[in-house]
């Protein structure tokens, strides 16, 4: 489970979070819903400790990331935007060195990379070498790292970004997989239709506030809006506070 109290963080006279709090609960899929500029990303590297918070709370398992963030990284997947692919090596010696990294014997690697190959559907891809891989061949690759080690914490930034039809169901089967498996996960996403048809739970925030919590059921009823991207519209408006 994470839990975040009034987290706040400024970039000098930038205020990129102004007071964000929700919990995240084990055994659900997770939205974080905002506008371009909304802290998502910033709030992302708070919790895996990538950042000190100026203000607030966070616990992550129980464990404040400020206080032993080697600890919270040991059971967090942190899938960024930069992917960070070495073009040299191919796909299986790539997962290995990173399982390498976190720990972990070279048979557990190895059976790890398997089975996030078939998790993922990228079998095709496990002998070849990154360079020339395509945009979504790059993010299953990084997605595979990011669950190589087994993390009971997946914070995602828009893993579906740049993924064919057949890549993001095999996404979708994966976050599935890890939902029933008690994982909590967290996805800062701007595809309404994921949100839809796979949170459970959505945190919506802007300009560094948060605007309402729920699931995407409990937010159309609380806008009286049956469609979940133009409740997220009207939630941000209503709150004054949009872009």
């Amino acid at each position: 489970m994470i839990v975040v109290d009034d987290v706040r963080k400024q970039f000098g006279s930038l205020q990129a979070l102004g007071g964000v709090s929700f919990t995240a609960a084990d055994g659900q899929i997770t939205a974080l819903l905002g506008p371009n500029g909304a802290g998502k990303t910033t709030l992302l590297r708070l919790l895996v400790g990538l950042l000190k918070r100026d203000q607030g709370s966070i616990s992550i398992g129980g464990i404040d990331p400020a206080i032993d963030p080697m600890t919270v990284r040991k059971d967090i997947g942190f899938l960024t935007d930069q992917f960070g692919l070495y073009e040299r090596l191919s796909t299986r010696e790539y997962l290995a060195y990173f399982g390498e990294l976190n720990g972990m014997s070279t048979p557990l690697v190895q059976r790890r990379i398997d089975e996030v190959a078939d998790l993922l559907a990228m079998q095709d891809i496990l002998e070849r070498r990154a360079k020339g891989f395509s945009q979504g061949q790059r993010i299953k690759v990084a997605l595979a790292r990011t669950l190589l080690h087994k993390p009971r914490h997946l914070l995602l930034d828009e893993p579906s970004r740049g993924l064919d039809v057949m890549s993001t169901r095999a996404l979708r089967t994966a976050l599935t997989a890890l939902r029933q498996d008690g994982c909590c996960v967290i996805m800062a996403t701007h595809v309404m239709q994921e949100v839809t048809h796979l949170c459970d739970d959505v945190i919506v925030i802007a300009k560094g506030h948060t605007v309402a919590q729920g699931s995407p059921e409990e937010l159309c009823r609380r806008t009286g809006i049956a469609n979940l991207e133009d409740a997220f519209v009207s939630l941000v408006g209503e709150e004054g506070i949009a872009a």
